[in-house]
């Protein structure tokens, strides 16, 4: 595995990933009116509702790979299952830095005590304590095995955060569905601004598909390199 060629489905798929982002971003800036309150900053929403989505996608992904790793014990669910957490983890930091820029001029705060936020923070930290958790563990297959536990227990976090702020009240919009009816936080999208989002979120999605195989691939590559290792020590 380590430097073997990238095989060319994956090529393909980067190439496709690179021309939506940009076709995205031109949607963004020229296509997408500007929201008449908010301004300008309001553009960010499309990248930290992308942003958002991609990092409870992924944690639900790796927990889909934790119950494949535990009936099959084979290693690359596992292998899947990092790759997923990790860059579920990357974009789930990516969408609160987003949403704090988003906020500060909005709400005149950068952080405040909304349900959604308060869920989201639970969320990433709990998937950052993930990967202490693995360094602490040697052995591979006890790593593995205990780790794929952890990820069935974080992704409970997964389905607070999205419900958050459909159920409680809330100063922080609801993007696609019902809020609480004591919900304060929203605003009204014109046809070309939900086009823009829905594409931004496929143009994300395809990036997040690409990045994925890439981080398995370098996983995989990883684990090879150890096992490598571990063998040339015992000779």
């Amino acid at each position: 595995m380590p430097g073997e060629e990238r095989p060319l489905a994956l090529r393909v798929l980067w190439v496709l990933a690179l021309t939506l982002i940009v076709a995205s971003l031109a949607m963004v800036w020229f296509y997408a009116p500007m929201e008449r309150v908010m301004g300008l900053v309001q553009k960010v929403f499309y990248f930290h509702v992308a942003a958002n989505w991609l990092g409870m996608l992924s944690f639900i992904i790796a927990a889909l790979m934790a119950v494949l790793y535990l009936i099959t014990r084979d290693p690359r669910w596992d292998r899947l299952e990092v790759a997923a957490v990790e860059i579920g983890w990357a974009f789930s930091i990516m969408g609160v830095v987003s949403g704090s820029v988003w906020a500060r001029p909005i709400w005149n705060t950068w952080w405040t005590q909304d349900p959604r936020l308060i869920t989201v923070t639970v969320m990433v930290l709990l998937y950052s304590g993930y990967f202490l958790f693995r360094r602490a563990i040697i052995d591979p297959e006890r790593r593995a095995r205990h780790s794929s536990v952890y990820a069935l227990v974080a992704v409970v976090t997964v389905p607070l955060t999205f419900l958050s702020a459909r159920i409680y009240r809330t100063i922080h919009p609801v993007v696609v569905g019902k809020s609480s009816a004591d919900a304060m936080g929203g605003f009204d999208m014109a046809p070309e601004m939900r086009l823009t989002m829905f594409f931004t979120l496929f143009a994300f999605t395809v990036l997040y598909a690409a990045m994925l195989w890439e981080r398995y691939r370098l996983e995989t590559a990883q684990r090879a390199l150890e096992e490598e290792k571990a063998r040339l020590m015992e000779v």
